[in-house]
Order: C-alpha cells, then sequence, then structure tokens
C-alpha cells in the first residue's frame, strides 16, 4: 500500500523525467534547424565561386540527394564510364577551345580524369570532412594549372549544360543548384589552394632539385676523372712500350732506387686515398649517409631505405 508521500515522490519523478524528455527532444531540432540553417547558407553563399576561404561546407540533404541521382543517371545514360567522361570532355572543350592548351595529356586519359574527379567529390559530398579533403587533395594536383574564376565558370557552365541536355526533365532544379554550389567550391577551393601553398611547395621542390642536381654532377666528376685516369694510363703505356728497349739497362742499374721510389709513390698514394675519403659531404645523399655512420647506423639496410625513398616524400 503506498503512503501519500511515495505517490508525491513518483510524481514528482515522472515530472522530471518529462521535462528531460521535452529539453533533449527541444535541444534535437535546435541542432536539425541549425544545421539546415547552415546547409542553406551554405548553397547561398556559393552561388558563386568563392576563392577568399577554404572551409567546410554541408549542401542540404534534399540538395545533396538530387545531386546524386542526377549524377547516377548521367552515368547511366552513357554506354560506358569512358563514354561518360569523353562527354564531359568534349562539352567542355567545345565550349572553350582555348582551354585546350592547359592540357599536354592524351584526350581518353584526362576525360577519365574528370570523370573519376567529378566522382570523388559527389561520394564524398554527404560529409563535409571528407569532401574538404578530396577537393583539398585534387587542389594539390592541379597546382601547375593557372586555374581562374573565368575558366572555372566555364567548367562549371559546360558541365550543367551538359547534364541539362542529357538528363532534361531529370535534371531537376535543386540537382542544378547542387551542382553549381559543389562546383564552385571546388574551383574556388583550386585558386585559394594555388594562391596560398604553391608558392612554398615549389620552393621544397626547387631546392630537393637543386641538392639532387649537385649530387648528380659529384658523380659526373667522379665519372670524369676515372675516364681521364684510364686515358693517362693508356697514353703512358703505350709511351712506356715504345722505350722499354732503350730504358731496359737504365732501370736494371737502378733497380734498389726504383723500389725505394715504388715504396715512396705507394704511400702517398695511400695518404692521398685517405684524404679524398675524409672530403666533406657536400650534398644531402652525403651527409644522410655521414651523419647515419656518425650515429651508429652505417651498417643498417633500412637507413639506404629511407634515403631512396626521400625523393617520393618530398616530391609528393
Amino acid at each position: 500500500m503506498s503512503t501519500p508521500e511515495a505517490e508525491e515522490y513518483q510524481e514528482e519523478t515522472e515530472y522530471l523525467e518529462e521535462e528531460e524528455a521535452a529539453e533533449e527532444g527541444a535541444e534535437e531540432f535546435e541542432e536539425e534547424v541549425a544545421e539546415e540553417d547552415l546547409a542553406d547558407t551554405a548553397v547561398s553563399s556559393l552561388k558563386e565561386v568563392q576563392d577568399k576561404t577554404f572551409e567546410e561546407v554541408r549542401l542540404p540533404a534534399d540538395v545533396l540527394a538530387e545531386v546524386q541521382q542526377a549524377w547516377t543517371a548521367f552515368i547511366s545514360s552513357a554506354s560506358s564510364r569512358e563514354a561518360a567522361g569523353e562527354a564531359i570532355f568534349a562539352a567542355l572543350f567545345d565550349s572553350a577551345p582555348s582551354l585546350q592548351s592547359l592540357f599536354k595529356t592524351p584526350r581518353s586519359v584526362m576525360a577519365m580524369r574528370f570523370m573519376n574527379g567529378l566522382n570523388s567529390i559527389i561520394s564524398a559530398a554527404s560529409s563535409p570532412s571528407a569532401l574538404k579533403t578530396q577537393v583539398e587533395t585534387l587542389g594539390f594536383q592541379h597546382l601547375d594549372y593557372e586555374v581562374t574564376v573565368p575558366r572555372v565558370v566555364i567548367f562549371r557552365d559546360a558541365i550543367i549544360d551538359l547534364f541539362d541536355m542529357e538528363m532534361g526533365a531529370r535534371f531537376t532544379s535543386k540537382a542544378k543548384l547542387g551542382f553549381r554550389a559543389l562546383l564552385n567550391y571546388v574551383g574556388g577551393a583550386y585558386i585559394y589552394i594555388r594562391r596560398e601553398y604553391a608558392g612554398r611547395i615549389k620552393i621544397i621542390n626547387t631546392s630537393w632539385r637543386i641538392a639532387n642536381n649537385k649530387a648528380a654532377d659529384f658523380m659526373d666528376e667522379v665519372g670524369a676523372e676515372g675516364e681521364g685516369g684510364e686515358e693517362g694510363e693508356g697514353e703512358e703505356g703505350k709511351e712506356g712500350g715504345e722505350e722499354a728497349a732503350k730504358e731496359a739497362e737504365a732501370k736494371a742499374a737502378q733497380e734498389g732506387q726504383g723500389n725505394a721510389r715504388a715504396s715512396g709513390d705507394a704511400e702517398a698514394s695511400g695518404e692521398a686515398k685517405n684524404a679524398n675519403n675524409m672530403k666533406v659531404p657536400t650534398t644531402f645523399n652525403e651527409m644522410f649517409i655521414f651523419n647515419g655512420a656518425v650515429m651508429g647506423f652505417g651498417s643498417s639496410l633500412w637507413m639506404n631505405l629511407i634515403l631512396e625513398q626521400f625523393d617520393n616524400m618530398v616530391m609528393n
């Protein structure tokens, strides 16, 4: 049998639980509204190319769904992915033939790059962080291209016009809005990355090439010295062969003195070799090997593996 105190306590507990549930529901609703507002703001801000900042962007769920459906429909309408890529390539360069001079890669390869690039962007569009990472990766791959706002607009309009022509009514207004926002975002990011990071990366690449050229020059000099030495030895051997008979008696008479001189020359040669071995490192490879030996890693194979992979790490 329950007491009045117990009933009152139970009522208070139920009231508190209802309040907590209501607060949680309100918070979830506010978060959803905030996300929707953020998505709407992103679409509004990406009606044009934005190259001043590069931040994460979130598209509205309904717009993103229309974009993905339109992309799937476009791929399905083509006989193959290669054909879809060729259509994008043709649409782009038919609208702006002057852009062809920017691309030296064969047409078929370039068409597939367009196709794969767009596919990766659309696949990552549902996650703001993944989309930014993907676009950033593509941006670094396009550092050598002079991407400008007018060129981004040409590229964007060519693709949207192609989709509109190929899909007709299936290319809805929301899909068009989404593609416009995505392509503006990507183009603005390319411009931003090239402006902010290209100079620094070029300094690194140039410095690395200089270091490698020094190493190549060093090896060329060593090779030239070796060839010169062999030629000199050949000439001396030839002259010595011609005068061998004339000097035979003189060498026999001075055999003891000659042996002494030979011994002295050998010691001098050994000292010269030691001096060459003590040469101060002047290239990256030489300094790396020298420091490894000083630290006791001269016989470690993994140090050589690191040295071999440095070029890939720096250049990529």
